[in-house]
Parts: structure tokens; sequence; C-alpha cells
């Protein structure tokens, strides 16, 4: 079998991927005595030169420094928490790697350390930046900045890492008034921003409330249009599209013609997401 680099190829485990002998082997292959290089995972061929790398339809989370991601507080450490990321392994918060309220810049104490779950507690679900990967594979993440709080005013949503495309940013305000967070890590939030942060790049911006957590009132639209997008995105996700804010919208707009409720079923999502493939192909 001659590989075709033109071509999207997909294969399953022990399919072979190429008998040419000057391609080498990468990451979800192996190769067989006559030196024929097999794949090892279901998933799409990918070559970088004379490298040959099959990338799995599903797996887990591989991170990549500068990656925007949504993560869950699993449990607070001495000085650290530790974070779901959906990786290999849990992520790690440091105390030294989060801001202060009231924006104070000084090195953190015993006092800080004894106020931790005043700032993060098991179950919060928040917005970090990964900051330094460890040679065992973990993560470190930091929360430096008005963009990256604890979140609310929300519903939180998984899919395969896979399909999130990495985009000028992350942060994504849709014109129906609801915003997304589109973490790497394939944890997305649909929220509706918080009053209070409305005013981050003022200089009087109060850091305390990125660390309230306290909802924000929600009228029944917002919560419809949350329901809605969140449908949405899952939609795209069982059609194993790809998840961006263009897609996104494009799915919304064709979803008007049916309730929310609708949005479940699959001849439903198989028609909403063929319109806003369609829309996203011309």
């Amino acid at each position: 079998m001659a590989y075709d680099s033109e071509k999207t190829v997909l294969v399953n485990p022990g399919e072979t991927v190429t008998t040419d002998q000057q391609f080498m082997r990468g990451h979800g292959t192996y190769a067989e005595g006559d030196g024929t290089v097999v794949s090892a995972v279901a998933g799409t061929i990918e070559r970088v030169n004379k490298l040959l790398t099959v990338r799995p339809l599903k797996s887990r989370y591989t991170p990549e420094i500068g990656d925007i991601v949504v993560a869950r507080i699993t449990e607070v450490a001495m000085k650290r928490w530790k974070v779901d990321v959906n990786g290999r392994q849990e992520g790690v918060l440091l105390l030294s790697s989060i801001s202060l309220p009231g924006g104070v810049q000084r090195r953190k104490t015993e006092s800080d350390e004894l106020q931790m779950r005043e700032f993060f507690a098991e179950g919060n679900v928040v917005v970090a930046e990964v900051q330094s990967i460890f040679m065992d594979g973990s993560i470190g993440l930091h929360t430096r900045g008005f963009k990256f709080c604890k979140l609310r005013n929300g519903s939180f949503i998984a899919v395969p890492p896979v399909l999130v495309q990495r985009c000028k940013s992350q942060f994504h305000a849709l014109p129906c008034g609801i915003d997304i967070i589109l973490g790497m890590n394939g944890y997305i939030w649909v929220y509706k921003q918080p009053q209070k942060l409305s005013n981050v790049a003022t200089d009087d911006f109060d850091t305390s409330v990125v660390y309230s957590d306290a909802n924000d009132p929600i009228d029944q639209d917002e919560r419809n249009d949350i329901a809605r997008v969140s449908n949405c995105i899952g939609a795209l996700a069982k059609q194993f599209m790809p998840i961006n804010d263009t897609a996104i919208v494009y799915t919304y707009e064709a979803s008007l013609t049916y309730s929310i409720k609708e949005l479940l079923q699959m001849d439903v999502i198989e028609a909403i997401t063929n319109q806003a493939r369609e829309r996203m192909a011309n």
C-alpha cells in the first residue's frame, strides 16, 4: 500500500498504513518484521515530511503550552489545586499562579493558604491557561489575568478534544447574546456574561468578582438560548464535525425552526448539521 498524502485516509487498528520503506513510523503506528507500517489505533493518517502518524479519532487531551482549557477542581492540596483537564493525568494549579482579590501583587502567605477554598473549592469549574508541561506529562496551569476566573451563569459540555479547533481566541460572544469558551481539552462552557465582568478593562475592576460563586439573574429566554447553543454543540459532536464559533452560529441559526427538545432527535441533528456544513462549504 502506497500512502497518498492528497487524501484523508481513515485506518483501523491492524490495518496497513504503508509498505514504502522510505517512511518512518510515528505515534499510533508500529512496524512489522518486513518493515510494513501498521496502524495501532483507529484514526486518520497524518504526514510530516517522511514521518507518518495516525491521529486517533477519540483520545485524551494532549496539552500544549498556551492552550486555553476549561477545567474542574478535584482536590485542594498543599499550596495547589488538582484539576481535571480531560488529560492522561490531572493538572496542577499552584497557589502562586493565581491573582489575589483586589489585584494585589505580593508573595502568597500562610493566611492565603488557609483561605484556598475561598478562591477555588472542589467541584468549581474554572478557565485557565497551560503554563508548563512537566516531565511526567502532567501540566501546570495559571489563572492570572481578568479572562481566567471561576465560571458561573452557564452550562458545561464535554466533547472529544480532537473536534475543538484552535482559533485566534477561544472566548467568543455569539450574536444571540450567549458567550462560549471553547476549551482545547474538549470541555466547553456556554454562559451568560457576568454583569460585574463587563468593566474588566477599567482601572477600578475588582478581581474579587473572579472568585464569586453567585449566579446573576438569568431569565427564561436566556436559559433557552443557553440550552439551544448547548444542544447545537452536542449535535456537532455527534456528527463528528469540527467545533468553532462559525459552525456553532450556523447550527444555531438552522435550529431555530425546531424546539429545544427536538434538537436531541437524530433526524433533527442530521438536518441542522447538514445545513451548517453546506453554509461552511460555500
